[in-house]
């Protein structure tokens, strides 16, 4: 027990804290949905690490591939230099799940590095400077993708940042004009993720898709929470008719392991290569271990039926979720979000949750929001054990 203590009493000293209230669940280990502590108790994990084990923890085949891995190289050579079959594997294998028009793919570490990218290459292609996002996205956290998060209150204190950035709202018809001649590119979730699961209307993001054609501007869709099979198809666009220019992807790509990328065309994505040449540099992006895993976590997803039956997972937490005080259920596939009243109720309710043994959390931009976000591996009769821990949660929360 001393030890356990000790142990707590480091993590608060020194390592960096971001919250003043971190549950501080001390993990033992992991294993397909659940989460075990020191201490024996055994959690459902039903948010993935925020939309990353999509293939669940420690998936076998990707545990695996990742010793084969590592008892062949890690780290080499920084990125684009040495031909690593771990890497270029993965960039075939997600060339194959993109529509056509895309070719190349740039590994990086993380989402934030993604859109950090992709902001330098949509510059670079079109050789303009304007950049849109949208109110309550969310596309990192660093400062390029800090300057497209549409929400002050995440931003105080860290100005200034990058100029020429308009924020206009999701699911807004007449903002679209707004995009024009002078815009580099348009960042926008496939599925806004920190505002609490919100999808677009189909009609709006296609005409976005058709305004960014009519002005020479780069579409930019962000699938890092909602990528890798979380709503039921492989890229959550794929449900809208829309095919972005370029796409960001990272979270459930891994396997657990820190991986991200940006997707485009050869045309658009060569431009890096030349005045200046390298032009982006990453020393870590697409190490051997993390694509490995990667790769392996890829294809688990698509032979394995796992995103085939997302739809009928999300119809089955739809109908059991029936507590009274849920306003309703928003999102696809399972990337859902419950709406309450308030903060404080979404509070109450994730503590009654974690004494239960059910790992959930709220949204950035929806405070008054439960996250619901579990492996896609989870079984029905796990989706209803859940389930369950809500509502007794919600009931006891009055």
């Amino acid at each position: 027990m001393a030890q356990h203590t000790s142990l707590r009493n480091l993590f608060l000293s020194h390592v960096a804290q971001t919250s003043p209230s971190p549950p501080m669940l001390e993990v033992a280990s992991a294993e397909g949905i659940y989460i075990k502590d020191i201490y024996g108790k055994t959690y459902i994990d039903f948010i993935s690490g925020i939309a990353v084990s999509n293939s669940g923890h420690r998936h076998p085949k990707v545990v695996e591939a990742i010793k084969y891995q590592a008892d062949k190289y890690l780290h080499v050579m920084v990125y684009g230099e040495f031909i690593q079959s771990p890497q270029v594997l993965l960039a075939q294998a997600i060339i194959d799940c993109l529509p056509k028009s895309f070719g190349s793919v740039y590994f990086v570490n993380s989402g934030s590095e993604a859109s950090e990218g992709a902001m330098k290459l949509a510059k670079r292609f079109t050789g303009r400077r304007k950049m849109i996002a949208f109110r309550n996205a969310y596309h990192g956290s660093t400062q390029g993708a800090l300057s497209l998060m549409g929400g002050d209150y995440f931003k105080t204190g860290y100005g200034p940042l990058l100029p020429d950035v308009e924020i206009l709202d999701y699911n807004s018809f007449s903002d679209l004009e707004r995009i024009d001649k002078e815009t580099a590119c348009v960042f926008a979730e496939s599925i806004q993720g920190e505002a609490g699961a919100l999808p677009p209307s189909s009609l709006w993001i296609q005409q976005l898709a058709t305004r960014c054609k009519e002005v020479g501007a780069l579409l930019v869709l962000d699938e890092i929470q909602s990528g890798f099979g979380r709503t039921g198809k492989f890229f959550a666009f794929e449900h809208f008719g829309v095919v972005p220019d370029i796409v960001l992807m990272a979270k459930g790509m891994g396997g657990g392991l820190p991986i991200g990328a940006f997707a485009a065309s050869a045309e658009i994505m060569s431009c890096l290569s030349h005045t200046p040449v390298l032009g982006h540099i990453t020393t870590f992006g697409g190490n051997a271990l993390t694509a490995a895993a990667a790769h392996a976590n890829l294809k688990v997803l698509l032979d394995e039926g796992y995103i085939e039956a997302v739809a009928t997972k999300e119809q089955l937490i739809r109908e059991t979720l029936t507590a009274d005080g849920i306003i309703g259920i928003r999102g696809k596939g399972l990337m859902l979000a419950l709406e309450f009243d308030s903060n404080e109720r979404v509070l109450k309710i994730m503590e009654r949750c974690y004494e239960k043994g059910l790992i959930t959390d709220w949204f950035l931009f929806a405070d008054n929001c439960l996250r619901i976000a579990p492996p896609l591996i989870i079984t029905e009769a796990q989706i209803q054990e859940a389930c369950r821990m809500i509502n007794e949660a919600v009931e006891e929360s009055v």
